[in-house]
């Protein structure tokens, strides 16, 4: 018998979390709905009730059951509302197809080794995660229509009143999570496979990469101590060892994310690409390899339209490195020259004006970037997020490194060149002073200290500086509005805006507004997370050298970031949908850059700076610096580089590892099935059939012979060939015949001797 969209739940092929003190009612998915204010009337409000319709009769028809209660009410005429939409797969049968359907898949693109067995027999063979049940559910919710989903994608077109699509947190497991977590210093592999079986391999490799970075930074942490202690700053002893350490780290990675994907049974994942539903495409053809119809657009028009990415790369330049190099000649002149009024006051003016400006054009240029990687046109999730993140490194990459860059290889070797020009502002200054009063200055020389004490504000106070923006304001905020919400329904009273939501039943009060306060939190972004370890791993490749305690920083920084991630993830976001990953992604290809660009930088640092070395605060002009010397100290410390990676892509690559050799005994273990079902089965065929014509033990006779020769009468001689022995038993008599003539031979042979 079918089973019943409302008395059936998949609830037997997961592991159950009916014990949970804050039970979800075995929703598998949440929509939150938006509606228009209700004043002024409008015909949006219209247009929401025929979505929202539409939206209901699709989930229904594609398998779902559907339950809806009130969201966020309207506080004011003018604000708008919300309503919940509750999801759950509806029976057993559509959830086992749907694994059955995605691991034959995953078997077909080579991802596993063997193929599953029956639908009925999914969750012995290998246990089914919330990860895994909530991905297919999603792609359920967002695949098209024709390909069996409804085809809802939040924010877009007529989905536009859909404002999120997301899963709920399983209370009990944040809670175990976070206590665990918070009192262990080293994560272990089954901490990072209960992410996975949680969250998705697409946040577990985050985690997995933040504790293996942490790992490898107790290294520097210690000989950066050492180093400081007894080397002090810009040691070619520490920059070579620390570029080392950067090629050993990145080389290993590389194949650890390889060893995770094995683990996780999603190596090869990346081939299984996720169509986007923006994707435009020109016309439709016959893809080449596969004889299907598929959906093209012209490569022409897309590397074109990517070539924009040059002037967008030269427009991040310009004007985030305008503004960075506008603030840094206003700072060097109000804290290096001007002695006049307010200067304890003015000195704060360069950060003020970074922190107004900075914010404002990174949001226009990331909306730019957003927009480029649109007007690209991929026809991939992974294929666009791989073109913006391309983009987004840039944009960080300015922010973050050239004012480091501007006070190593301009400020301290060209200063005496160029700060006669910042003559400009003592010149607006003057403007404000008493007419013939001269404005006061002093005699500018270079700070030799202002560039450690920059690279320690970018290690140490920025790094806590995030902590807070990411951990302590979200929840700052949540809070402020919550209050400022609160008194407005007091004020207006209970019906807000005149529309009185009905209350909930007594029992799934404390359920629906845990819902409602997870539907106001922001959605969870590990690129983020992502592009905060590349950029700090950046500053420990290209300027540690300057400040060698940068890995102790870190290192107390990371482990605390982990911690803090992992409470940005169970309080201040979204349950993430448990996308499956098999890598790091695009951000693989950022750390390979900024290892190599670190030994670079680390060799033209210590070329400037070391003073036993006679560099640049040594000898006093960097006219005295012969230019040919510090392009062959780059290019000799570039190609040191090289065949080091080299050499340590070599051995590493020679060292097994636990996933590896998981893979060569499943393997192995295939192939040996495969041979042994061959072997039975050509047993079976031999015992079947012992020969070609007569049977063994078969009694020749005339008429027999006489009917072998009317059927080989029409035979060519290359067929007679084979027939004329008939069975392993003829062919033993012959042999045997063979034999006693030459037995026969060799006594005939002896008599006459």
């Amino acid at each position: 018998m079918a089973d019943s969209p409302r008395d059936s739940s998949p609830e037997g092929l997961v592991s159950s979390n009916s014990n949970s003190k804050y039970p979800n009612f075995e929703v598998d998915y949440v929509i939150s709905y938006s509606l228009p204010p209700p004043s002024p009337p409008s015909q949006q409000l219209a247009e929401a009730e025929a979505s929202f319709s539409q939206l209901i009769h699709l989930l229904s028809k594609t398998g779902f059951a559907v339950e809806v209660r009130p969201g966020r009410p309207p506080t004011t005429p003018t604000s708008p509302s919300s309503l919940l939409i509750f999801l759950r797969i509806a029976s057993h049968s559509l959830l086992e197809k749907q694994i059955y359907r995605y691991r034959v898949q995953d078997w077909l693109y080579g991802v596993r080794t063997a193929a599953p067995g029956p639908p009925n027999s999914l969750s012995e063979q290998e246990p089914i995660t919330d990860a895994e049940r909530l991905r297919l559910a999603y792609l359920l919710i967002t695949k098209p229509v024709n390909e069996g989903g409804a085809g809802i994608t939040p924010g877009v077109g007529q989905w536009r009143f859909v404002k999120s699509v997301f899963p709920l947190h399983d209370r009990k497991f944040n809670k175990e999570w976070i206590k665990d977590w918070s009192t262990k210093y080293i994560l272990d592999d089954e901490d990072l496979l209960k992410i996975r079986n949680q969250f998705g391999e697409k946040v577990a490799f985050y985690f997995a990469f933040l504790q293996s970075y942490f790992r490898f930074l107790l290294f520097p942490a210690l000989f950066g101590s050492a180093a400081w202690l007894v080397l002090g700053g810009f040691s070619w002893v520490y920059a070579v060892v620390n570029c080392l350490w950067g090629v050993i780290f990145f080389e290993h990675w590389k194949v650890k994310e390889v060893d995770l994907a094995v683990q996780w049974g999603v190596r090869g994942v990346g081939k299984i690409q996720l169509p986007r539903p923006q994707f435009k495409f020109e016309r439709e053809g016959v893809d080449a390899v596969t004889g299907e119809i598929v959906k093209v657009y012209s490569p022409y028009k897309r590397l074109a339209r990517q070539a924009l990415q040059v002037p967008f790369a030269g427009a991040c330049v310009v004007v985030l490195g305008g503004l960075i190099l506008g603030c840094f000649s206003i700072e060097i002149f109000i804290t290096e020259v001007y002695m006049g009024p307010f200067k304890q006051y003015l000195t704060f003016l360069p950060t003020v004006l970074l922190t107004i400006f900075m914010p404002t054009f990174t949001t226009l240029l990331t909306k730019l970037a957003e927009r480029l990687t649109e007007l690209e046109n991929y026809e991939t999730v992974d294929a666009h997020q791989a073109s913006f993140v391309q983009k987004i490194f840039v944009l960080n990459f300015i922010t973050s490194y050239l004012g480091i860059f501007l006070t190593a290889f301009v400020y301290v070797p060209f200063g005496k060149i160029l700060v006669p020009y910042l003559d400009v502002f003592q010149l607006t200054a003057q403007k404000f002073t008493v007419e013939g009063k001269p404005l006061p200055t002093k005699e500018w020389v270079i700070n030799p200290d202002r560039l450690r004490k920059q690279v320690i504000y970018f290690t140490v106070t920025a790094q806590i500086v995030n902590f807070a923006t990411e951990v302590i304001v979200p929840y700052a905020k949540r809070r402020i509005f919550k209050t400022v919400e609160k008194v407005q329904m007091e004020v207006k009273g209970e019906k807000g805006a005149g529309v009185e939501w009905p209350r909930d039943a007594d029992e799934e009060h404390r359920f629906l507004k845990r819902v409602r306060e997870e539907a106001e939190l922001e959605q969870y972004d590990v690129t983020i997370d992502y592009r905060e370890m590349v950029i700090q791993f950046g500053y420990l490749s290209l300027f540690s050298v300057v400040w060698p305690l940068t890995g102790c920083s870190f290192l107390v920084n990371n482990w605390i970031e982990a911690r803090s991630d992992a409470m940005k993830i169970a309080a201040n976001s979204q349950r993430p949908i448990p996308w499956r990953a098999d890598s790091i992604g695009p951000w693989l290809n950022a750390l390979g850059f900024l290892s190599w660009l670190g030994s670079i930088t680390s060799a033209a640092l210590v070329y400037l700076f070391n003073k036993s070395g006679g560099g640049q605060l040594g000898v006093g002009s960097v006219w005295d610096i012969p230019g040919w010397a510090l392009l062959l100290a780059i290019l000799f410390s570039e190609h040191v580089y090289l065949g080091v990676q080299f050499v340590v892509r070599g051995v590493i690559r020679r060292l097994d590892s636990p996933g590896l050799q998981k893979e060569r005994a499943e393997r192995f273990a295939m192939r040996k099935e495969l041979l042994e079902r061959m072997v039975e089965e050509e047993v079976v065929s031999a015992q079947a059939e012992k020969g070609v014509g007569v049977r063994d033990g078969e009694k020749i006779t005339r008429e027999v012979l006489e009917e072998e020769a009317r059927q080989h009468s029409g035979l060519g001689p290359e067929k007679v060939f084979w027939l004329r022995q008939r069975g392993a038993g003829e062919s033993v008599e012959v042999g045997r015949g063979l034999i006693q003539l030459v037995s026969l031979a060799n006594n005939n042979t002896a008599k006459r001797e």
